[in-house]
């Protein structure tokens, strides 16, 4: 970034990883991992514990060294630079604010270090502390802060030294729920506003999803998908995604037959249906193929007595949670469990345990995915 006004756009950087891969004696953390982020972009890396999000973060830091693979940043191979000249700004986990320093200090740390002059270190700082509204804190000390302002102040201190590219790694873990969803909001909006390409590491899918422009989702090291939020939610490519992005039904498959531009799948426990043929053969070779066979709470209908198009099963009503805008029913189909969200406003016969009715799931509410992560 230039010592220009907060007020003005900055453009980012576009960020290219090229098969990167990364082992610690015999075990693999990093798998041919190949991304491209464009400039400007708010980019989120999303996985469980040990897939590899973190360390992919301080690979592009510089603070891990790959064993194969490109990093390039604005065009430039930064792989073989150290941290301190690859012109990225990292926000960790803990902050790592110098506890005896105040926020003034702390914010100013990284542009004493590079020796800049005194009165441009004054205003820096200044510009800082307006842009996380942290003015008049100059004097506390990071003890005397909530966790919120803590973090404010570690990107406010981070974004200070002009970096061209913002990592953060797991930044609002420590906040309590209510504090993280409006401390994430402010920063996608200071993200909109300053411009300035930005790497977010999360396991929590919801953050993620609510933050990010794109989102890659990994596991063991390996990217399972890239796409907009709404593409890993409509459209997950295997069942580990469908699984870890949102709450979901997920049944074994097995595709029986097909015809004029559909097949027939076997949905075990619950029934048949007839699915676009296209859809079954990005993902199975052809009849008796294994597949997963997936659907959202929400796609769940009571159906009547008469015939009905898609997924159709008897079930009886399990346990209920009451959720407000839906009420959240346990159905029991044999030994399986679907989860149905109905409006509770509309369908309250549906709310009683023991009642025994018919549900459907519409046939474009169907996703039929790879049966195993890639």
């Amino acid at each position: 970034m230039s010592a220009a006004s907060v007020g003005e756009r900055r453009t980012g950087v576009g960020i290219e990883i090229d098969g990167v891969s990364l082992a610690y004696g015999a075990t693999v953390v990093l798998r041919d991992v190949s991304l491209s982020i464009a400039p400007g972009e708010f980019f989120a890396l999303l996985g469980p514990s040990g897939s590899g999000k973190s360390t992919l973060l301080r690979l592009l830091a510089g603070f891990n060294r790959a064993n194969a693979g490109r990093v390039r940043i604005d065009g430039v191979d930064v792989v073989a630079l150290p941290p301190w000249r690859r012109d990225v700004g990292m926000v960790f986990q803990n902050y790592a604010l110098w506890p005896h320093l105040t926020v003034w200090e702390n914010v100013a740390f990284g542009l004493e270090e590079r020796r800049w002059p005194r009165e441009r270190i004054r205003a820096r700082v200044r510009e800082m502390l307006d842009l996380v509204s942290l003015a008049g804190y100059d004097d506390r000390r990071p003890g005397q802060l909530s966790g919120g302002q803590q973090q404010r102040v570690a990107i406010a201190r981070t974004l200070a030294i002009e970096p061209r590219a913002l990592l953060l790694d797991e930044p609002l873990s420590n906040l309590d729920a209510k504090l993280r969803a409006a401390t994430g909001l402010e920063l996608k909006r200071l993200q909109r506003r300053l411009g300035i390409t930005t790497i977010f590491v999360t396991h929590d899918q919801q953050e993620a999803m609510t933050i990010a422009d794109r989102l890659a989702v990994l596991d063991q090291g390996v990217i399972q998908q890239v796409g907009t939020p709404r593409e890993l939610y409509d459209a997950p490519v295997n069942r580990f995604v469908a699984e870890f992005v949102g709450s979901i039904n997920l049944y074994a498959g097995r595709v029986d037959a097909g015809a004029g531009g559909t097949c027939t799948v076997e949905v075990e426990g619950l029934g048949r249906v007839r699915v676009p043929a296209e859809h079954v053969a990005r993902v199975a070779a052809g009849a008796g193929g294994k597949v997963a066979v997936a659907f959202r709470p929400h796609a769940v209908q009571l159906a009547g007595s008469e015939p009905v198009e898609g997924l159709a099963f008897e079930a009886e009503v399990g346990t209920t949670e009451f959720l407000g805008e839906f009420v959240r029913h346990a159905l029991v189909v044999g030994a399986l469990r679907v989860v149905a969200d109905l409006p509770h406003a509309r369908f309250v016969e549906a709310q009683a345990p023991g009642a025994r009715l018919r549900f459907v799931v519409a046939p474009g509410e169907i996703l039929v995915l790879a049966d195993s992560p890639r």
